[in-house]
């Protein structure tokens, strides 16, 4: 969820955002092929992701995977959960031979384009959203560093972004020897495109309406984080899944470690990825960035906890939240937090000074140049990135997350998440 969600929604709660104060969105549901609205200008130019700083290019596969167990929650006449993920991989020396990949289709980035986190910021059709391109290339050989099999971190996106929102990121684990595992949540997203071309769009707006209507906003969250679970617990099946049954490509059967599995997210993201460990015992430490672990829509309301709160977890869990946000000012942090605790986890909360709520997401990178193509007012920018200077914020997020995945998936300690570094005098260690 970007940081204009955030206060709609409840700072970093799952309510579901911004998209349901944005015109134009529909009650729902499925379309065929649909020509995007809203273009960006012609003179828009393509925006930048960071560059990936590890040894290895990075490739990438889409995978469409289809839960014929469970009907989708959120479109009665669908009778099984379809979704869409990602995966991201070291690549051979090679892989400059192979397409980059855009961050969005140009019917995702239509979407996004007018429901998207910033849409009450950036105007309609000036961006050109689907002209950004990430630094993986689709369908490179993947390499297996010293012929090891890939540790697993799996990706879950804010309330409102679509799962390439954490292209720098996940690009930059890639890089480093992980596979990385992007899940879209649709129906929740502004727009999620099939290969089919079919495109499942948010329903969200309809179905805060309701819960609305009928006092039932707590309802819809737990519903909201159950959905989110469910699918990543299903994407992790798929994952296990071997021989001519798996749902990877050949190149990748057998290439990762389902013994060494981590998650991490922004938001409702960050709160999935805890969630799920707590639910399953298979995700061995995650990563919460930004993200109130409760029922609410207030970030200081203690009730309606969720059982991360209520139990705490027993496997490694790494905080990072903006200024402001950390286990002594969060009710929801708090209590997973001393819940933890009490069971002996290894645990860490860092604040990034300077942050905001979507410093955690692409758009660190992306709105200082929307900014500048745009002419967006200073204001608007601190406050949906903040002040730190964006290659600073991205390069610390990359460091300590990197080295907490390092240390519990590979048993690789460089000591950076025992105390504050000269490095990264942005990180703030929260005791």
């Amino acid at each position: 969820m970007g940081g204009t969600a955030r206060r709609l929604a409840g700072v970093g709660a799952l309510v579901v955002v911004a998209v349901t104060a944005a015109a134009g969105i529909g009650a729902g549901a499925e379309g065929g092929r649909q020509e995007p609205r809203g273009r960006a200008h012609a003179t828009a130019a393509a925006l930048t992701l960071p560059a990936p700083t590890g040894p290895y290019p990075v490739g990438t596969v889409a995978l469409h995977l289809t839960d014929r167990h469970r009907p989708d929650p959120w479109v009665a006449q669908r009778p099984y959960r379809e979704l869409m993920v990602s995966v991201r991989y070291p690549a051979t020396r090679d892989a400059g031979r192979f397409p980059r990949v855009p961050q969005l289709t140009a019917v995702e980035a239509a979407a996004f384009d007018r429901l998207g986190n910033f849409a009450d910021h950036v105007p309609a059709g000036r961006v050109a959203w689907g002209a950004t391109l990430t630094h993986a290339h689709r369908g490179a050989p993947v390499a297996r560093p010293d012929g090891h099999r890939l540790p697993v971190v799996l990706y879950s996106p804010g309330a409102g972004d679509p799962r390439s929102f954490g292209s720098a990121l996940c690009d930059e684990l890639a890089s480093r020897g992980y596979a990385v595992v992007t899940l879209d949540h649709p129906y929740e997203a502004p727009a999620v495109q099939f290969p089919d071309g079919r495109v499942a769009r948010s329903v969200m707006r309809a179905e805060l309406a309701k819960a609305q209507r009928a006092g039932r906003i707590t309802a819809l969250l737990e519903k909201v984080a159950a959905v989110r679970v469910a699918d990543t617990r299903f994407v992790l099946d798929q994952l296990a899944r071997g021989g001519a049954d798996s749902a990877l490509p050949a190149e990748l059967r057998g290439a990762l470690d389902p013994s060494a599995v981590g998650m991490f997210g922004q938001s409702a993201g960050g709160f999935t990825a805890v969630q799920t460990m707590h639910d399953d015992p298979r995700i061995r430490a995650a990563v919460n960035m930004d993200g109130v672990m409760g029922y609410t829509q207030r970030d200081d309301d203690p009730s309606h906890p969720s059982s991360v709160g209520r139990d705490g977890v027993d496997r490694p869990l790494l905080l990072m939240g903006m200024a402001g946000d950390d286990h002594h000012a969060l009710p929801s942090w708090g209590a997973a937090w001393r819940h933890s605790a009490a069971r002996g986890t290894w645990l860490r909360d860092l604040t990034l000074r300077g942050g905001r709520h979507a410093s955690f997401t692409d758009a660190e990178a992306l709105i200082p140049q929307v900014a500048r193509q745009v002419g967006l007012p200073r204001k608007d920018v601190t406050e949906l990135v903040g002040t730190l200077d964006p290659a600073r914020a991205v390069a610390a997020e990359r460091a300590y997350v990197t080295a907490f995945f390092d240390r519990w998936l590979r048993g690789r300690d460089g000591r950076l998440l025992d105390g504050p570094s000269a490095r990264h005098p942005e990180v703030r260690f929260v005791r």
